[in-house]
């Protein structure tokens, strides 16, 4: 049974509508990586999945729990949104890190909210710090626990970032872009850490305009063009064998960044 499930899911903005029914599966441990121009629509998939943004029509399902339904006509909590998100991690292209708190209190902070509410069942603190300094050490900074946000580059940011959302368990981590903000000479470093959530078998969906890494790391590739799936399939498959002519003039474009 596929991890997740999406099924014609469609997001308006007024008249605007980015996603016209997009459907697609991922099995546990795969990477799946989403590429296409600006403005296909990849952003607001991730936003959707991630229950940021609330999709119009479509079917969203978690490990066999059906998260998002629009023919159930039921306005959601907050409560259930936050609930629902936790099957998630999302890593920003911009870090979106506490600028006023430490490196380890960036990450330890929503599981130690989480924590809290289930009382004397919950972690305790030291606990949370452990499994905490556990991540940063996975993704090479554990010498940066006690570092603000400024004093880190942005390849350090983005992987202090990686670990926030790994904190919390999820089911699926998603990336969008997040490689965009950063220098080219800082860029390996954060590719050379999903890679390794790849080699451990962690679930991803990486949004991506690194072609040569796309191709190389995913399972699954899936190529968006005005707001639909034009194109999906292994990396040998579309990249090596596109079909469709967008794909192909898309490849064109970029041929000079894939490797």
């Amino acid at each position: 049974m596929p991890i997740l499930e999406v099924k014609n899911l469609c997001k308006c903005f007024g008249k605007n509508e980015v996603l016209k029914g997009i459907s697609f599966s991922l099995k546990k441990g795969e990477v799946l990586s989403i590429i296409g121009s600006s403005g296909s629509g990849k952003t607001t998939l991730l936003r959707c999945l991630n229950f940021i943004e609330t999709a119009e029509a479509g079917q969203i399902t978690v490990d066999g729990k059906l998260l998002f339904d629009s023919n159930v006509c039921k306005k959601q909590s907050d409560k259930e949104i936050r609930e629902k998100r936790l099957h998630f991690g999302l890593v920003f292209q911009s870090f979106n890190l506490f600028p006023q708190y430490t490196v380890l209190k960036n990450i330890t902070l929503a599981k130690e909210l989480l924590e809290a509410k289930k009382g004397n069942d919950g972690l305790s603190k030291a606990q949370i710090e452990a499994q905490a300094k556990k991540l940063l050490d996975r993704v090479g900074l554990l010498e940066k626990a006690s570092s603000y946000p400024c004093e880190l580059s942005g390849g350090q940011q983005q992987r202090v970032a990686i670990a926030r959302a790994l904190a919390l368990s999820p089911d699926i981590l998603c990336f969008d872009e997040p490689t965009s903000a950063l220098d080219p000479e800082l860029t390996g470093e954060v590719l050379k850490v999903i890679k390794e959530l790849k080699d451990v078998g962690t679930t991803m969906i990486i949004v991506t305009h690194e072609m040569g890494f796309a191709k190389n790391v995913s399972d699954k590739i899936i190529f968006m063009a005005d707001g639909i799936i034009e194109e999906m399939g292994t990396p040998e498959q579309v990249f090596e064998h596109p079909k469709s002519e967008k794909t192909k003039a898309f490849f064109e474009k970029s041929f000079e960044n894939i490797v």
